[in-house]
């Protein structure tokens, strides 16, 4: 119970709020949170003006506490599943153009077969959704990555191989003949490989125009704004006119399911997989895998 506090108080940066999320009067939770503190015998909390904020040792145990919480929830779930098959929840992460038909069409055939399953789906970028998965926020995530490296405490599944693509205006070309285009790219984060991919190529692109949106990304692409990098899932979903592209020779990112914890998995967390897994032999064009 004071564990659950103290991650209510370090995800909303409140008492107030932790209170409102948790249903309690906000003397209860001052009321754990002081417990807790001399039960481990250090501040986890200091005064901030009106409010308060987490001293480093909060921090550090907030960390810890919103893992324990997340498993406590997963087992939970687990040991529902268990006692009725035909029920469960599984809590799942995925990236934009994976969730818009991998998941999608894996979420639908678990309606219809096993209607009793809750699915919960969030859209992330990998790290966070590794994040999540490791913290017991989440029960399943579906990741990319551009090499054969994947974190050891996980179990990794490889789905398949997404080749990216460059979107110009004119079909046929490479990296090299847009060396002085301007160029459109996602966040920091999100950018790092199409730069690897430019300077491998001999430059650096100049990146004019930011977004992690595909449709916008082509919009800007047909418009003459410049030039992009869609791995070719995006493009299943969505195609603006006046846009061509060109697979890239040796740049692919390869796409995984990702689960933490030792075998079994929770019967609905399998079902779900196991319906990803029949989403992705049916996808057109055929993954690569």
């Amino acid at each position: 119970m004071r564990l659950h506090v103290l991650a209510a108080v370090a995800r909303t940066g409140s008492v107030t709020k932790a209170a409102s999320d948790l249903g309690y009067a906000q003397s209860s939770v001052s009321h754990h949170l002081s417990r807790l503190e001399a039960q481990v015998g250090v501040p986890l909390t200091q005064r901030a003006g009106r409010g308060i904020r987490l001293t480093p040792a909060g921090e550090r145990l907030a960390q810890r506490a919103a893992e324990i919480v997340g498993r406590v929830e997963s087992a939970e779930s687990e040991l529902a599943a268990i006692a009725d098959l035909r029920t469960g929840k599984v809590r799942v992460a995925g990236f934009q153009s994976v969730l818009s038909t991998v998941v999608t069409d894996a979420a639908a055939h678990l309606q219809e077969s096993a209607p009793g399953i809750e699915l919960s789906l969030a859209d992330l970028h990998p790290d966070i959704a590794l994040q999540q998965l490791r913290e017991g926020v989440i029960d399943v995530a579906l990741v990319f990555r551009y090499d054969d490296t994947v974190p050891e405490d996980m179990r990794f599944t490889h789905l398949f191989d997404d080749p990216m693509h460059l979107i110009s205006r004119q079909a046929g070309q490479t990296l090299v003949d847009h060396a002085d285009s301007p160029w459109i790219a996602g966040c920091d984060r999100c950018r790092r490989e199409v730069v690897s991919a430019c300077e491998s190529a001999g430059f650096t692109p100049r990146i004019m125009y930011t977004s992690d949106d595909p449709v916008v990304e082509q919009a800007m692409v047909a418009a003459g704004l410049g030039v992009t990098t869609l791995p070719g899932l995006a493009l299943t979903t969505h195609r603006a006119a006046g846009i061509e592209s060109t697979e890239l020779k040796d740049f692919r990112r390869r796409v995984y399911v990702a689960r933490y914890g030792e075998l079994p998995d929770a019967p609905a967390t399998a079902a779900f997989v196991q319906a990803v897994g029949r989403a992705v032999s049916l996808l057109d064009p055929p993954a690569t895998g």
